[in-house]
């Protein structure tokens, strides 16, 4: 595995130069899916395939910061996602720590500060742990925003909002004419984050899966059937150059 490489090496940096630099999307998300059918493929047990994608997760991040991506979400754990197996939701649990002992150094050397969204709390206590050390530990970096989805679904983040609104209104700390989209942003997860300008997801599956509905009301969409775990430089790379053969119009001419 390459997980322990150096960051970006000077041959890759030479091979995966973006045809126009400048017109990248500030903020990427990325569905991450297929490695239990990566692992399947090759007579594995799914956690294997999900111990590989920890390394195509490390090669995004080279890419993002290469490109100077602003904001990476990941969608790493849904709360759909407690429906599978005990084994490997406890495997899964693990991985954050597993990728933060060993990367948040080359993180650190790089300028990423690590943020997650979701129900942060009702993790178990030893990811918890492990991913607050890396968010304290990168809080004052400014540079690519590595932003965790890790418990999250969408829809459970808008009818959350909804219920702080509506308590804010009951106690007079805010108005009903007061509300409009930009309020209600305020009231999600992302409050204060660039909605993604470029949704990537592996696999050849093309749904959104619950994942950031309200903010990828103007995103750009880009499947692949890449699954995850091949998931590197050359494919974050061919995704941008996709987008930036787009025009993105917002409802205009």
């Amino acid at each position: 595995m390459s997980i322990r490489l150096p960051f970006i090496k000077k041959k890759q940096k030479e091979t995966i130069q973006l045809m126009d630099s400048k017109n990248v999307p500030n903020h990427i998300a990325i569905i991450m899916d297929g490695n239990g059918r990566w692992a399947k493929k090759r007579s594995l047990p799914r956690i294997a395939g999900h111990k590989e994608g920890v390394d195509a997760v490390v090669k995004a991040v080279r890419a993002a910061h290469q490109f100077n991506v602003k904001i990476l979400t990941l969608y790493a754990f849904s709360t759909e996602n407690w429906k599978r197996p005990q084994k490997e939701i406890e495997f899964l649990m693990k991985l954050p720590k597993e990728f933060l002992h060993i990367h948040l150094p080359e993180l650190m050397e790089r300028n990423v500060r690590i943020q997650t969204i979701g129900e942060f709390n009702a993790l178990p206590a030893h990811t918890k742990e492990a991913v607050q050390y890396a968010i304290d530990k990168t809080k004052n970096n400014d540079g690519l925003l590595l932003n965790f989805a890790l418990n999250y679904g969408s829809r459970y983040e808008i009818v959350q909002a909804m219920k702080h609104i509506v308590s804010d209104i009951n106690e007079a700390k805010l108005t009903l004419d007061a509300i409009d989209e930009t309020v209600f942003s305020k009231y999600l997860y992302t409050n204060g984050l660039h909605d993604p300008d470029l949704l990537i997801r592996t696999s050849g599956e093309q749904r959104l899966s619950n994942f950031l509905l309200w903010q990828m009301a103007y995103t750009e969409f880009w499947f692949t059937d890449v699954l995850w775990p091949d998931f590197d430089e050359a494919v974050f790379k061919q995704a941008i150059e996709e987008y930036q053969q787009r025009q993105r119009r917002y409802g205009g001419i």
